[in-house]
Order: C-alpha cells, then structure tokens, then sequence
C-alpha cells in the first residue's frame, strides 16, 4: 500500500534535517522535487497505468533526487560525474533503511531502487524486468522534463551552483567539439565530456534525445523548450552561434516527428 501523504511527510522531514541550507541550489532541488511527482503522475496517468503505478511513480520521482540533498550539503554544487547521487540515494534508502520512512510495505522495493539508481545514468541498465523497466523510464523523463522548466526559470547561480555564475560565462563560452558531435548526432551528452560552461547547457539540451513517451516531447513543444533555451544567450563567438543554430534546427526536428509518433505504445510493450 502506497500512502502518499505519508511519503511526503516523511519527505519534509528528511529536508528539515538541512533547513540551515538556504543555498539557492538547495532550494531550487526541493522544489524540483515535487514539480518531478507531479510530472511522473502525468505520465502515468496519460499511460492508462493503474492507480497503483500512478501512485508507485509518485513514490519514486518523490525520492528520485534524496541523494542531491546530502551531496550540496557536503560539496556546495551539483557534481554529477564527482558525486554520484543516484547511487549515494539508493544506498541512503536500502543500505541505511531510510526507505522504511516513506512505505512500509517492502513489495515495491526493487522497483525504487531501479529507478532511481538508473534516473541519472547515460542509459538505463540492461535486464530489468517490464515492470522496473517501466518506471525506469517515467521517472527519467519526469526529471529531465522540468530540468527544462529548471533551465528555463532559474538563476544560473542555482542551476549550476559553483560552475557557472552569470550568463556571461556561457555567452563567452564556445562549445566542445566532443559535446556538439553529440548533439549533432542526436546522441545524448556524456556528462565526462562537459568542458565549458556551454557544455553544460547544452547536455541539457540533449536530453530531447533520451525521452521515452509521446507525451514528454509533446511537453517540450508546447513549452518552447529548445528555442527558449537557446535564445536564453546571446553568444559572442561567430562559430559557436552557428553551431547553435544548428542544434536547434536539429532538435525541433527530433521533437517534432517524435510527437507524433505512437511512442507510448512502444515504450509499454518494450
């Protein structure tokens, strides 16, 4: 039995312990959060999923992110390819017993940790069964949904505290060769490979490459993600505005074909 109420109680709880935490980092992951649950029981719901899976993808996009908290406590940033908080979450719930907080009931476990610990990664792992497989997937396109929303409202400061500061940085930034391969590949970006403050931006952006239902690209076009988010700069470097316009020009096709294409019914039957 999943009782959401409880979870999200017991959730506020766990983020009181670094109310002390006023860093707009902190504040903006909170938040995140709870846009993610929502966002998760959206996609579930337009899935024709049961009640139960509506609830179980709440569950999980509520915890996706437990291991954020912990790591801007320590580290003061969001050091994805330093810190690992996909795992150091998985390991917080299961190997030090946090879970028990949110749900008492252990049956929904390894479908938790599934998820979560592969909310992050480049790819999800291979041999999960249909079930972990599933929420694998709603729960990584939640996250990467309203990281747009993210992108697209925060302060810089926030979004990638202790990396970049203002918009300067990235509109004086030029762009990796090994992240616009990527992007103009339409693969997603391997977070090793961010160099510069733009590199950052940009994986971002290449999230349009990695999503799994219809729904979500519908999100992303009716939100003008892409354009908003490449229009967010005015970029000094002549090259580097070209190679800009030709990622959007690359991602609005992606989104837009993928729009239209039945991608939920694959996804559930895969």
């Amino acid at each position: 039995m999943i009782d959401m109420e409880k979870a999200k109680d017991s959730f506020n709880k766990f983020l009181d312990g670094y109310r002390d935490n006023d860093s707009p980092g902190f504040q903006l992951k909170a938040v995140h959060t709870y846009h993610v649950v929502e966002i998760a029981k959206g996609i579930a719901t337009k899935s024709g999923l049961s009640d139960e899976d509506i609830k179980l993808a709440a569950l999980v996009a509520l915890l996706h992110d437990i291991g954020r908290f912990e790591e801007i406590n320590h580290t003061s940033s969001f050091d994805s390819a330093g810190f690992d908080h996909a795992s150091y979450g998985v390991k917080l719930l299961f190997e030090d017993h946090l879970i028990r907080d949110f749900i008492a009931d252990d049956s929904y476990d390894e479908i938790i940790k599934n998820a979560i610990g592969n909310h992050s990664k480049i790819a999800i792992q291979d041999g999960l069964d249909d079930r972990c497989l599933l929420h694998a997937k709603i729960i990584r396109d939640a996250d990467k949904l309203d990281n747009f929303r993210v992108k697209q409202e925060e302060k810089l400061e926030a979004i990638f505290p202790g990396k970049v500061n203002t918009e300067e940085d990235i509109e004086r930034s030029i762009l990796s060769d090994r992240v616009y391969a990527a992007a103009a590949n339409r693969k997603s970006v391997d977070i090793r490979d961010r160099v510069t403050p733009l590199d950052y931006w940009v994986c971002v952006l290449a999230f349009v490459f990695d999503l799994n239902f219809k729904e979500s690209y519908e999100v992303i076009k009716e939100n003008g993600y892409i354009d908003s988010l490449i229009d967010r700069f005015a970029y000094s470097d002549a090259e580097t505005r070209d190679r800009m316009e030709e990622i959007r020009n690359i991602m609005n096709d992606f989104v837009n074909r993928r729009a239209y294409r039945e991608l939920s019914d694959e996804v559930l039957s895969s």
